[in-house]
C-alpha cells in the first residue's frame, strides 16, 4: 500500500480550497443566523441502531460500522437529519425549533466518482406544518445560494404525497411501489413502463406514472397533473405544490423554481414537498431537501419538521466553474529577524496582529525572507538586522 495515497472517494482539501470553504461558511453561518437559526453539532459516531431500527433506515452497506469497547456495534454518522430528529424528540425543550449545522457525513459504498465523506451545511425548521414554512425553507436555500454567488441555479419542486395518491389501491406492496419511484427519479421510463406492465398496472395507472417525468415546468404542471387522477391525497398534494409556488413568486423568486413532479426521493423518509437545487455550472444536485413529518416519531416525539442540506464540495466546484472564487487580498505583513533580534520581531508581529493586521513571522534565514515573501505573494516585508536600519 502507498504512503502517499487516498481511498477512493474521499480528497485533501488545501489551502486556497479551505480558504474558500471557510468564506462559503461564514456567509451561510451569517444567512442562517439572521434568518433565527440555531447552530448544533451531533456526534461523528453513533449507535447502529439509530439507523436502522427506524422505518427510514439508512441501508446497513452504505453505512461505516465499527465496534466498541463493549461489543456494541457503531458507525460514523451517515445522515444528519435523523440525527437532528433524535435531538429533537429527545433534548429539546420546546417542539417549534429552527437548527442548522455545518457536518460531514459518510457514505461507504460511495468509492469512485462520489464522495465517501461528505461536507454539508443544513438547516431544519421543526414543529411546523404549512404551506407558508415549505415556501420559507425553499426561500431560505434560495437566499442562501445567492448569498455564495451563484446565479445559474433552479429549485425543482415535487411532491411525494402526489405520487402516493396515483398509486392508491393500485394493489401494489411496498417494495414493488419503491422499484417504480426509484426508475421514475432516473427519468427511466423504460425500467417503469416494464415494471407497470409486470406488475399488471391497469391503463389509467400507467398513464398517469408514466406522465410524471414530462410534469415539469411552471404553474400550469399542475393542471395537467390533476387531470390524471381523482384521489383526494394527490390533489391535496398538487394545491400544497400551487400555494407554495405562488408565496416563492410573490417573494420574487419565481425564476429560481421549477416544478417537477417527476422528483420522488424516498417514501419512508419524506412525507410532502420534496426540492432539489440543480446548478447549470455544476451538473448536478448541489442542494437537496423535503417535508419529513415523522422522523422525529421514531425518536417518541412527533413534530412536523422540514429542510434541506447543500453540498459544500459541490457549491466549490460550481463557484470555480464560474469564475467566483475569493482570492486572498488581506495585506499580510512578513516579519524576518537575524539571529538576536528575535524578541524585537516578535514583539512587533504582536503589535501589528493586535491592530488587526494578517501578521506572520519568517524562522528561516533572514537571506530567503524576499524570496519567500514572493512565493506567498506577500507585499510588505518587515526585517529586524543587528546594529543596521531595520527595513
Amino acid at each position: 500500500m502507498s504512503l502517499f495515497k487516498l481511498p477512493s472517494g474521499v480528497w485533501d482539501v488545501l489551502p486556497d480550497e479551505c480558504y474558500n470553504l471557510n468564506i462559503i461558511k461564514d456567509k451561510l453561518k451569517t444567512k442562517f443566523i439572521k434568518c433565527g437559526c440555531d447552530f448544533i453539532e451531533t456526534p461523528g459516531i453513533e449507535y447502529y441502531d439509530n439507523f436502522t431500527l427506524v422505518k427510514s433506515a439508512i441501508p446497513q452497506e452504505k453505512m461505516f460500522k465499527l465496534t466498541d469497547s463493549d461489543g456494541r456495534l457503531l458507525v460514523l454518522r451517515p445522515d444528519i437529519t435523523l440525527s437532528v430528529a433524535r435531538i429533537a424528540a429527545t433534548k429539546l425543550k420546546t417542539t417549534e425549533n429552527k437548527l442548522c449545522y455545518f457536518s460531514n457525513i459518510y457514505e461507504a459504498n460511495a468509492a469512485g466518482v462520489n464522495s465517501r465523506e461528505i461536507a454539508q451545511a443544513g438547516v431544519e425548521f421543526l414543529g411546523t406544518k404549512s404551506d407558508f414554512s415549505d415556501a420559507e425553507i425553499i426561500a431560505l436555500a434560495i437566499e442562501s445560494l445567492l448569498a455564495l454567488g451563484l446565479k445559474d441555479f433552479i429549485i425543482d419542486i415535487g411532491q411525494i404525497e402526489f405520487f402516493k395518491g396515483l398509486l392508491s389501491g393500485s394493489g401494489l406492496n411496498e417494495e414493488q411501489i419503491e422499484k417504480i419511484r426509484a426508475f421514475i427519479n432516473k427519468k427511466d421510463l423504460i425500467n417503469v413502463e416494464i415494471l407497470l406492465k409486470e406488475y399488471g398496472a391497469n391503463s389509467k395507472l400507467l398513464e398517469s406514472i408514466m406522465a410524471l417525468p414530462t410534469l415539469f415546468g411552471g404553474e400550469e404542471v399542475l393542471k395537467k397533473a390533476a387531470a390524471f387522477t381523482e384521489n383526494k391525497k394527490a390533489l391535496s398534494a398538487l394545491e400544497n405544490i400551487k400555494n407554495v409556488y405562488k408565496l416563492l413568486a410573490e417573494f420574487g423568486y419565481e425564476k429560481y423554481i421549477a416544478i417537477d413532479l417527476g422528483t420522488i426521493k424516498s417514501l419512508s423518509y419524506y412525507t410532502g414537498i420534496v426540492f432539489t437545487g440543480l446548478s447549470g455550472s455544476f451538473g448536478a444536485s448541489i442542494l437537496t431537501g423535503g417535508r419529513y413529518d415523522n422522523l422525529t416519531a421514531e425518536f417518541g416525539k412527533n413534530i412536523p419538521s422540514v429542510g434541506f442540506a447543500i453540498g459544500l464540495k459541490r457549491v466549490l466546484i460550481a463557484l470555480e466553474r464560474e469564475n467566483k472564487l475569493t482570492k486572498k487580498t488581506e495585506e499580510i505583513i512578513l516579519v524576518a529577524a537575524e539571529k538576536g533580534m528575535e524578541k524585537d520581531a516578535y514583539l512587533y508581529a504582536e503589535k501589528m496582529r493586535k491592530s488587526g493586521k494578517i501578521t506572520e513571522l519568517f524562522t528561516g534565514d533572514i537571506k530567503n525572507a524576499e524570496s519567500y515573501a514572493k512565493q506567498k505573494d506577500i507585499s510588505v516585508v518587515k526585517l529586524f538586522k543587528k546594529g543596521g536600519e531595520n527595513d
